[in-house]
């Protein structure tokens, strides 16, 4: 199973993004666990300076806007 975060405020943009990586691992039949960190101090340690952020296995894969459905299919799939 993977294990994504999603780094950032809580904010709308951070939300639809959990969202997606949650409908998409749905779709393509994969177990996925989605957490969202919200700790300005946390999302600071992994170097992210603008949110959303996403982090796959203590990776960052993505910061700032919504991801593509297409890159959230290769996290996904990798």
């Amino acid at each position: 199973m993977k294990h994504f975060k999603v780094l950032g405020s809580g904010c709308k943009k951070c939300a639809t993004t959990a969202e997606l990586i949650e409908s998409k691992a749905k779709d393509l039949g994969v177990e996925v666990e989605v957490e969202k960190v919200t700790d300005m101090a946390a999302i600071m340690g992994y170097g992210v300076m603008s949110t959303p952020g996403v982090v796959i296995d203590e990776t960052v894969v993505h910061a700032g806007g919504i991801p593509s459905t297409q890159s959230i299919e290769e996290w996904i799939r990798s």
